[in-house]
């Protein structure tokens, strides 16, 4: 079941969401001092390809509060805005359910993404 909705989600615009967040990565480690961002970018691009079957797990400490901290003022607000403005009208059908919920679960890593781990 994973696979099918990992190949209906990539059909259907994972791919164009992943390649969005490549191209955040790329601009974000131009510079040394965005490479971190970078690699959150690049987290969530693989996350975005195939969500289905993949869990997040939070944690970190204070430095990964003061990271996110920066990352919402750069990037956050508006990504997460626009991953549950997605998940609520994939919601809407009954069939667009699961796909709402990955859309929910990836609003809140690009909301937070420092400490949190994709598994």
């Amino acid at each position: 079941m994973r696979l099918l909705g990992n190949i209906i989600w990539i059909v259907f615009g994972g791919i164009w969401t992943a390649l969005g967040w490549l191209i955040a990565a790329l601009l974000f480690t131009i510079t040394i001092v965005g490479i971190p961002l970078g690699r959150q970018c690049l987290k969530m691009a693989s996350l975005t390809l195939a969500p289905f079957g993949k869990t997040i797990v939070y944690g970190g400490g204070a430095p990964s509060l003061m990271a996110n901290v920066f990352w919402v003022i750069l990037a956050g607000v508006p990504m997460c805005c626009m991953y549950l403005l997605a998940g609520v009208l994939n919601c809407i059908t009954v069939i667009g359910i699961p796909f709402g919920l990955q859309s929910f679960k990836m609003a809140k890593l690009s909301l937070l993404p420092f400490g949190a781990e994709v598994r």
